[in-house]
């Protein structure tokens, strides 16, 4: 890619479509705050609320104990549980 492919702004969607929302007068206040705060409009701050949400959602982030365990558990399994094989089984059967 180019750099002046990389400097170029993204096409910008149009806006077409409308949501509306009923609010509590306290969420409409902090939704005004918010706006005034960021400057973005209500509906770009509830796009970029949105996209956190599922960006969090969406990526797993793991404690430094997590981490250790899942790896420890990738480098040493377990032996595999008599439920665990049964399921295994079933699935073969219905499967194949």
């Amino acid at each position: 890619m180019s750099a002046l492919q990389k400097r170029r702004k993204p096409e910008r969607e149009m806006k077409r479509e409308r949501i509306e929302l009923r609010v509590s007068a306290s969420a409409k206040d902090l939704i005004q705050q918010a706006t005034a705060v960021t400057g973005l409009t209500a509906g770009d701050l509830a796009y970029e609320g949105a996209r956190r949400v599922l960006d969090e959602h969406q990526r797993l982030v793991l404690s430094g104990a997590d981490r250790d365990a899942f790896f420890e558990a990738l480098m040493n399994p377990p032996e595999p549980s008599e439920r665990l094989i049964a399921a295994m089984r079933r699935h073969r059967d219905l499967v194949g």
